[in-house]
């Protein structure tokens, strides 16, 4: 029963993070097309796995997801800028995301690139603004986050997936760009869930614990779905790693390596959370789903 819990908790809370996000930026002056080119992004789909995770950590130490929806919401902020960048032409030139044309090919390369640094940049004035959370714990949110973003998160891992594409690479590289590229925002995600609701050091460990290794099995599914996906199930363009030769689990192990690859993941993403003592359907339901999913 935990998948189905998890995926009719990622749709009702994913709903009222939509509805969140929806007001964000539905008042503004000018310049009107960079705030269009943001919510093009923002408001165009998707999971809301990362926001949804954070609320669910939360809801698991008995904290209200209403309370913590300012919190998820900077996380996904966070995400789609990486989205916008992650798409452009000196990036991964991709002309699909969320089966509708990337945010560039709409707006062009500069505002896509502005509509990036901007949400990014509201990101941690959402985060910092007063909130309903001691001070202690929103300042540790703040740093958890910018550190998952950053030069020693998912800033790293995508520089690092950039700088061996074309190459050989081998498993310890490709592993260090699912872990910063992916698994430390999704890890992330958890942990500020956990930091806000107020947990102990054991409980907000086994968070981050369960995290990174969702977050591994989550891009190693992405690895194996565009080889064995479609872009109309994954609203972007399938086969895309393999025409730009990047370094994936398929690349180094083939697919069905890789898929016993994902499953070790969940299971040591399970065995975190039975450590921790964090007894949550929806978590335990969210590590199914990853490996599960078609998108």
């Amino acid at each position: 029963m935990s998948i189905d819990a998890a995926r009719e908790y990622l749709q009702t809370q994913g709903k009222a993070v939509d509805a969140y996000l929806a007001q964000m930026f539905a008042s503004h002056t000018r310049p009107a097309r960079l705030f269009e080119a943001m919510n093009y992004s923002l408001l165009g789909g998707g999971k809301r796995l990362r926001p949804v995770l954070c609320l669910a950590a939360a809801r698991a130490l008995g904290r209200d997801e209403v309370e913590v929806l300012p919190v998820a919401a900077a996380i996904e902020l966070v995400h789609c800028y990486s989205l916008i960048h992650d798409d452009l032409p000196a990036m991964d030139n991709d002309d699909l995301r969320r089966g509708k044309p990337t945010n560039h090919r709409v707006f062009g390369e500069a505002l896509a690139i502005l509509a990036g640094d901007a949400l990014l940049t509201y990101a941690f004035e959402q985060l910092s603004r007063p909130l309903a959370i001691p001070a202690d714990r929103q300042l540790r949110a703040i740093h958890v986050l910018a550190h998952a973003a950053g030069c020693y998160g998912m800033v790293a891992g995508q520089a690092e997936d950039i700088l061996q594409t074309g190459g050989t690479g081998d498993a310890a590289t490709l592993e260090f760009i699912h872990l910063h590229k992916t698994a430390k925002l999704l890890a992330a995600s958890v942990e500020m869930g956990a930091i806000v609701a107020g947990a102990d050091a054991r409980q907000v460990e086994a968070l981050r614990e369960y995290g990174i290794h969702l977050g591994l099995a989550f891009q190693i599914m992405d690895d194996l779905l565009d080889v064995i996906g479609t872009t109309e199930e994954l609203g972007k363009s399938a086969g895309a790693d393999q025409q730009l030769d990047k370094l994936t689990y398929p690349k180094l192990f083939g697919v069905e390596a890789t898929e016993k690859l994902a499953h070790d993941a969940v299971l040591r993403a399970k065995q975190a959370l039975q450590a921790g003592g964090i007894a949550s359907d929806v978590l335990f339901g969210m590590a199914d789903f990853v490996i599960r999913r078609r998108s």
